[in-house]
């Protein structure tokens, strides 16, 4: 299917041994450095994007930290391609317990009175209504599984303060934070904690490719820390959300910005 079969092969027999995990949009970035950090922590992790190629290098590092790496087709807009996916990791696996939403759109620069409809329609179509059908495959499989697990949405600073120019992603991101709220609520009784991550602006290879020196000294501007964010340390934020030391922590978004949203 979305694996050779020599990679199948090598499965080990005792599959429920290990936890497993799921990281959306895991080629670079936050995503990539998710991948790495829950490997290095004892999960087995399944990692998705929209050309599965593209995840060689994080598939990579995953096996040089002693973990199982699974590398998945998705696109989140499709429901089709959510079930196979999850089909695709529950075969290869067993289980699935940590779901992180991290695929979507980046900011798209754009006054409200030029937005169109379907620059309306791309970005809520994957960052949130995607995240939303995610979280509720996941929702399905651990009620199914008797309850437990972990679910991390990524929201975003623009989700928590206006900014303008970024009214469609602001939106999107806004709705992915109360869902992580909803959701948490919902889901309590069957032990499946839902929280978010609200990264402020991270140096990632799609902002360095997006920013001009004048939009990035602006930016830089609003930050108290007078520096982006790295990888490392919003995925050190996924990293301890996903895990057992936040056992008691459900419906919370934990904001990674440097500051900016407290000045």
């Amino acid at each position: 299917m979305m694996w050779t079969a020599a990679y199948k092969d090598g499965m080990t027999a005792d599959r429920s041994s290990r936890r497993t995990a799921l990281i959306t949009g895991a080629s670079h970035g936050i995503g990539a450095a998710a991948a790495s950090a829950l490997a290095a922590d004892g999960y087995d992790v399944a990692v998705t994007d929209l050309d599965p190629r593209d995840l060689a290098t994080t598939v990579e590092d995953i096996r040089a930290r002693g973990a199982r790496a699974l590398p998945v087709a998705l696109d989140i807009r499709s429901e089709a391609s959510i079930e196979a996916c999850f089909a695709a990791i529950l075969d290869a696996f067993g289980t699935l317990d940590v779901l992180v939403n991290n695929a979507g759109v980046p900011s798209l620069r754009k006054p409200a009175v030029d937005i169109e409809r379907a620059d309306w329609d791309r970005v809520l179509s994957v960052n949130l209504t995607g995240t939303f059908f995610m979280a509720q495959a996941m929702g399905r499989h651990r009620i199914a599984a008797g309850g437990g697990g972990s679910i991390v949405n990524l929201a975003s600073t623009h989700g928590l303060v206006g900014l303008g120019g970024a009214s469609v992603y602001g939106i999107a991101k806004a709705g992915v934070a109360h869902m992580t709220r909803m959701l948490a609520i919902e889901w309590a009784p069957h032990r499946i904690r839902v929280n978010a991550v609200a990264p402020g602006a991270t140096e990632t290879k799609s902002r360095i490719a997006l920013s001009s020196p004048q939009h990035k000294a602006k930016a830089l501007a609003r930050i108290p820390f007078g520096r982006y964010a790295e990888a490392g340390e919003v995925a050190a934020a996924i990293r301890y959300l996903a895990g057992e030391e936040a056992s008691y922590t459900t419906g919370h978004v934990l904001v990674v910005d440097g500051g900016l949203t407290a000045a």
